[in-house]
């Protein structure tokens, strides 16, 4: 059974800042909730380690393709087996959009409930929505020190 979520947020900054904030791995735990850490292994691969309800999973991840303010596209190479894409669109000079795919496989019975029930999908919205309050935050204050 494969599933697939795709999720779109408008966000009150600018692409530059939404591209920024997501491009940095270092980011990836303070608006992804089920993200504990993320280790960069060399320029194109990354450990994580997730803590998700009931299973605490790790893989490793590689960039399949990144195209800068554009996208950024991975799949993984160990681990639990996904794929997803994550693009940026630019509104005007003070918004822009984010969109999230991933496609996957769940595997175990906690995953196969998420698929089941959409509580993927309501994870990956509270974790865009996370990250429209950091990527709002840094605009407001980048445009206060006047950047």
């Amino acid at each position: 059974m494969s599933s697939s979520l795709v999720e779109t947020i408008d966000i009150k900054a600018p692409i530059s800042v939404t591209w920024d904030l997501w491009s940095d791995v270092t980011q990836w735990p303070t608006f992804l909730s089920h993200v504990r850490r993320v280790d960069p292994m060399d320029e194109r691969r990354f450990s994580w380690q997730l803590s998700l309800p009931g299973a605490d999973k790790g893989f490793v991840a590689e960039l399949t393709e990144v195209v800068h303010q554009d996208r950024i596209a991975w799949k993984t190479v160990e681990g639990v087996h996904h794929a997803g894409v994550v693009t940026f669109h630019r509104l005007d000079d003070t918004s822009s959009r984010v969109a999230l795919q991933i496609e996957y496989d769940p595997s175990g019975f906690v995953e196969y409930l998420g698929a089941l029930t959409n509580l993927d999908s309501v994870l990956a919205n509270y974790d865009l929505g996370e990250f429209q309050k950091l990527a709002e935050s840094t605009a407001a204050r980048d445009a206060l020190q006047g950047r």
